[in-house]
């Protein structure tokens, strides 16, 4: 059975890296006043090629709900039919898609939690942050966000100064950026992400419930790590945190390769 589809126009499109081309998509959808998802989840958009295919293509939704609205961070990718699609679009034209799918959510009750990123990653933690720390308020003060960026280059740091601002604005959100491929003037984290993580399990006061039994249940961890990227990166992350004797159920996790 075909899923029903929606109609998508963009209202803002902002280049948020020229080296990776990559670009911050924002879209309404016309045909209702409200787009219910929840942070994390993910569209498919759809289209005809030109051999006359129809292809989909799932893109983390990089907003908190809004009205009819959602937001969408993607980079170009040589030879890819769909990402070349999305960032050749400008104002007003519009994509077809349906949605929302995905169980990459927030657990609840919500713990501390660890999102960990790379490259167009970031796209669904920025939803969770949005979330979790809306323009008026802070829905977990009682919480600590850790929010682990990686990236190769300076350039390609997305929506950096997004979280800057939101690490300065809430003392329990902390923002982590690392570069694998750094130039000599940065000053800042490097190297693998999962490194950085390890050591926010080390400083972390109260211990965690890693140790939990294998039979513990979802309520009783105190955090939860979010993952989101290539396989490798997330199977690293996943590997290390189980060393870590860490419960497969606080380990949550989307690829997208």
């Amino acid at each position: 059975m075909a899923r029903q589809l929606s109609t998508a126009q963009l209202e803002t499109k902002l280049l948020l890296s020229d080296p990776a081309q990559c670009y911050h998509l924002e879209f309404s959808v016309p045909e209702i006043d409200a787009f219910p998802f929840k942070p994390g989840q993910f569209v498919s958009a759809v289209a005809t090629d030109a051999a006359g295919k129809q292809q989909t293509r799932a893109y983390s939704i990089a907003s908190a709900p809004r009205q009819n609205r959602f937001e969408l961070c993607v980079n170009r990718v040589e030879g890819g039919f769909f990402s070349n699609l999305l960032c050749d679009l400008e104002p007003g034209q519009t994509v077809q898609f349906h949605g929302p799918h995905g169980l990459f959510t927030l657990r609840e009750p919500l713990t501390d939690c660890i999102f960990i990123a790379t490259g167009t990653g970031i796209a669904p933690m920025r939803a969770f942050a949005q979330h979790l720390f809306p323009e008026s308020g802070d829905c977990c003060r009682d919480r600590q966000v850790w929010l682990v960026y990686g990236t190769r280059y300076e350039t390609e740091m997305y929506y950096q100064d997004y979280f800057e601002k939101l690490a300065e604005k809430h003392p329990n959100f902390h923002y982590l950026c690392s570069l694998s491929r750094a130039q000599e003037a940065w000053t800042g984290l490097r190297g693998y992400v999962q490194d950085h993580v390890a050591e926010i399990l080390k400083s972390r006061s109260n211990g965690f419930h890693g140790a939990a039994p294998p039979t513990a249940e979802p309520a009783a961890f105190d955090i939860h790590a979010y993952i989101c990227g290539l396989n490798n990166m997330v199977s690293s992350n996943r590997d290390r945190l189980v060393e870590e004797g860490w419960h497969k159920k606080q380990v949550v996790f989307e690829r997208y390769d």
